[in-house]
């Protein structure tokens, strides 16, 4: 369905009334965080779908409901919010003291190592910004980041982040994982791809993570992977190894608590090395304000600071050096 060419007389308020009502799945519910009269709410919601020459809900007595046209346009508002919000901050603080919001986007695999010292961090940094983090897998983060809902994004498939503008981070080798109970069993002192591949391998499928990685090196070393479990969450992935139905190649950074811990214990495979390249990611062609350029930075320094100093096992920074001695404490 084509949208109307009359939708330059959309307003911003329009969009946010739009945002409100479909994230609150009520027309009467929005009116009361928005604190507007339910029928003036309406006849905006009208006005904006007359403009627009379509229809963005479906109402019912039980609420209201994104038509599927309704769906794709609130990506867009949303997205229109945030770059809106994103010029008001830009220009109400003087560059060495930025402010405002910044949406990151973090994979579930490495948020266990990077977001609890990039929050603390940011905070003391710099305390003008919101830092508003969203853990997903790398699939999910590459719409949000192109469209501009998201400023930043880790990503590690190369596939996305062509699209987009890239800072190589990190790169991380993937290592053999599994309980102590299971490394025992399997007698392990030294590890190669064959007895890797071999094993009872938890995987995600062949659409996410680390697993083309994996199947190229199995093609390239005419290894046939048999039967694995494919899991595509990473607290999952979790519990099975710790429930030890099986192991798993992957990036220690997934698993740094239980790593740290001893619950799980970690092991290079010595005859191939399989690694991925992490890269901090924003939308091309969208004005990057002061507070994303210095979270940019931010994290760049963090990361390297991490790797260097160990506590990002197996993982060394690319292109950038660490200045740990600017950074304040993360205590």
């Amino acid at each position: 369905m084509r949208i109307s060419a009359r939708c330059e007389d959309m307003e911003l308020r329009q969009l946010r009334y739009f945002v409100s009502i479909a994230d609150h799945g009520s027309i009467s519910r929005a009116s009361v965080v928005l604190h507007i009269a339910q029928p003036a709410l309406s006849n905006q919601i009208r006005a904006l779908e007359g403009d627009l020459g379509v229809s963005l809900l479906t109402r019912s007595p039980q609420g209201v409901s994104l038509t599927d046209v309704g769906k794709r346009f609130y990506d867009h508002a949303q997205a229109i919010l945030k770059q809106a919000q994103d010029a008001r901050a830009s220009v109400g603080h003087a560059a060495n003291s930025p402010a405002g919001t910044v949406a990151l986007g973090i994979p579930q695999s490495v948020s266990g190592v990077l977001a609890l010292p990039l929050l603390k961090i940011a905070r003391l940094r710099y305390p003008a910004i919101t830092l508003q983090l969203t853990e997903e897998t790398t699939g999910n983060l590459l719409e949000p980041v192109r469209s501009g809902r998201l400023n930043l994004a880790i990503l590690f498939d190369e596939r996305q982040y062509r699209l987009l503008n890239a800072i190589p981070l990190v790169d991380e080798q993937l290592i053999f994982i599994a309980s102590p109970g299971a490394i025992a069993e399997m007698s392990l002192k030294r590890l190669n791809l064959h007895t890797a591949l071999s094993s009872r391998l938890i995987l995600p499928d062949r659409q996410n993570g680390v697993r083309p990685i994996i199947d190229a090196a199995a093609r390239e070393a005419s290894i046939e992977i048999p039967d694995i479990v494919e899991i595509n969450s990473i607290a999952i992935l979790r519990s099975a190894l710790l429930a030890d139905i099986g192991v798993t190649i992957g990036p220690g950074s997934a698993f740094f608590a239980e790593l740290t811990s001893g619950l799980l214990q970690g092991f290079p495979i010595d005859d191939c090395l399989l690694s991925r390249r992490l890269m901090l990611c924003s939308p091309k062609n969208i004005p990057v304000p002061d507070a994303v350029v210095a979270i940019q930075a931010l994290i760049q320094t963090i990361t390297a600071d991490l790797c260097m100093s160990g506590q990002w096992s197996n993982a060394k920074p690319v292109g950038f050096e660490p200045v740990v001695q600017s950074l304040p404490s993360a205590a």
